[in-house]
C-alpha cells in the first residue's frame, strides 16, 4: 500500500500546529511538524468572545501552514479547532477568517471527539499500544482524561481546565509569590477532588480491578506541557521525539521543575534549556497541573507521548 501525504493543522487555545504526513493504514511518518504560539484565548474567558487580534493571528498563522502543507505536496489539508472555539459565542468569526485566509473550512471538534482522537493518536506507539494507559492531554482551554487499553476506551471525558483558561483565572505576578502558587495548588485540588475524581476514579478502580496481569495504569502526558518538560529533563535544545518519548519524570523531578519555574521570574525562565521562550509564561500553570495530577490521583511517574490529536486526524480520510 502506498503512504497518502496528509495534513493537518490544528486550531488551540494557546498555538496552531501544523503536522504534515505521510499515512499508510494506521501507521503515520511525520514530514513536517511546526507550531506558532497566537493565544486565541487571550482575554476570552470573561466574556467567551473571541477577540479580533487573536482571530486575526489565528487565521493568519493557517495562512501560512496551509501554504507550507501545499508546497509539501499534501493530498488533504484538515483544520480542526478544539476548546476555545468550541466555547465561543462567536466562532463563526474564526471560521469565517480562516476561510478568507486560506479558502479552507474549520471543524470545531467536540470534548468527547478530542478525546478519542488522543487516546487512537497516543495508542501508535508501539510500546503503549496494549498497555493500560491513563492519558492526560493538557491544552490550553480544555483538559481530557482517557483511561483504556489496547482499542477499548473505558473512560474520556474532556474537563475545562487548561493552561491559558488557568493563567487567566489566576494571574501570577513576575515573579509569582509563593501566595500565588499557593492559590494556584488550591484552586487544583479543589478541582481535581470535585470535579475530576467522582468521573473517574470508579472506572480507574474498575480498570485496575479488571486486568488479570495486574499490570499497573500508566500515566501519560500529551501535548506541549510534557513535551515541553521532557525537553528540560533532557535538557534538549531542539525537538526530538525519541528523546522526548524515552524520558520518564517521577513525581519528585516534576514537583522539582514546579519548584524552579515558579521560583524564576519570566527573564530567567526563558533562558532554561528546553524551555521556548515563548512558554516560558504558560508553563506555570502546566507543570502545576501535571503535579496536582499525580499527587491527586497517586502517580508516580508520568511517560510522554508526543502522539495524539493530529495523528489520529491525519490518520482519517477527510
Amino acid at each position: 500500500m502506498n503512504p497518502i501525504r496528509r495534513a493537518v493543522i490544528d486550531v488551540g487555545t494557546n498555538s496552531i500546529k501544523l503536522l504534515v504526513a505521510d499515512v499508510t493504514g494506521h501507521h503515520v511518518q511525520p514530514v513536517w511538524e511546526d507550531s506558532k504560539q497566537t493565544r486565541l484565548g487571550k482575554g476570552f474567558y470573561e466574556t467567551h468572545e473571541l477577540q479580533p487580534a487573536a482571530i486575526a493571528n489565528t487565521a493568519a498563522a493557517v495562512k501560512k501552514f496551509s501554504r507550507l502543507a501545499r508546497d509539501l505536496k499534501a493530498e488533504t489539508i484538515r483544520i480542526i479547532a478544539t476548546s476555545a472555539a468550541r466555547d465561543a459565542k462567536n466562532p463563526r468569526k474564526l471560521i469565517f477568517a480562516i476561510n478568507q485566509a486560506s479558502g479552507l473550512k474549520t471543524e470545531i471538534i467536540s470534548g468527547d471527539r478530542e478525546a478519542d482522537w488522543v487516546f487512537k493518536g497516543v495508542t501508535t506507539d508501539p510500546e503503549l499500544a496494549q498497555q493500560p494507559l491513563l492519558i492526560l492531554d493538557v491544552g490550553g482551554g480544555s483538559t481530557e482524561f482517557i483511561l483504556g487499553q489496547g482499542e477499548h476506551k473505558h473512560f474520556r471525558h474532556s474537563f475545562p481546565l487548561g493552561t491559558v483558561r488557568l493563567m487567566e483565572k489566576l494571574p501570577q505576578n513576575d515573579p509569582p509569590t509563593a501566595p500565588e502558587l499557593a492559590g494556584c495548588r488550591d484552586w487544583l485540588r479543589h478541582f481535581l477532588e470535585t470535579e475530576v475524581r467522582p468521573k473517574l476514579e470508579p472506572s480507574l478502580r474498575q480498570e485496575i480491578g479488571l486486568n488479570p496481569e495486574h499490570r499497573p495504569v500508566l500515566l501519560v502526558g500529551t501535548g506541549g506541557t510534557t513535551s515541553i518538560l521532557a525537553r528540560m529533563e533532557a535538557k534538549l535544545e531542539t525537538y526530538d521525539r525519541e528523546r522526548i518519548e524515552a524520558t520518564r519524570l517521577s513525581l519528585e523531578r516534576v514537583r522539582w521543575h514546579r519548584e524552579r519555574l515558579w521560583g524564576l521570574p519570566l527573564a530567567e525562565r526563558k533562558q532554561i534549556v528546553g524551555l521556548p521562550k515563548k512558554r516560558a509564561d504558560v508553563i506555570l500553570p502546566g507543570v502545576a497541573i501535571y503535579e496536582a495530577v499525580m499527587e491527586q490521583l497517586g502517580f508516580s511517574e508520568l511517560r510522554v507521548s508526543t502522539r495524539g490529536l493530529r495523528f489520529a486526524a491525519v490518520m482519517e480520510a477527510v
